[in-house]
């Protein structure tokens, strides 16, 4: 079974899959939503566990540096609730600190244009937690 990998944002879902054998992440897409509606994106996560057979959700968990739980972290964690009560996957909380600035890094030395990295951040955060998670195990 595969791992899926998302980092939440207000606007947007950075996903992430595993390959079967659990050894690599790799981008699948950012899904968009109106601000803060994130019923639409809980539905679409719920779409692709069927769709991709998952059997863990890695959800990036904002902390702020200090290890505290902010605003950001809030709304994760209210997702992962709702995601609970909609599905019977595991789901994990992922300190995400520092994935999006990573993330941009790994893009600039990739050469990529300011409008390809802003369209595809979220994307390539989602990744970079999911291989966290996948290194880990």
């Amino acid at each position: 079974m595969k791992k899926l990998g998302l980092d939440l944002g207000n606007k947007t879902l950075g996903i992430s899959v595993s390959d079967e054998l659990n050894f690599l992440a790799r981008g699948l897409e950012t899904f968009r939503f109106e601000d803060q509606q994130f019923s639409s994106a809980l539905n679409y996560t719920i779409e692709l566990v069927k769709k991709y057979n998952i059997d863990v959700i890695v959800l990036g968990f904002p902390k702020n540096m200090d290890g505290t739980i902010g605003e950001q972290g809030k709304i994760s964690q209210q997702f992962k609730s709702d995601l609970e009560s909609k599905s019977s996957v595991r789901i994990i909380l992922w300190d995400e600190r520092l994935t999006s600035k990573m993330a941009s890094n790994m893009m600039i030395n990739q050469n990529l244009k300011r409008k390809k990295r802003k369209k595809d951040i979220d994307k390539m955060a989602a990744v970079i937690i999911l291989q966290g998670y996948l290194d880990s195990l």
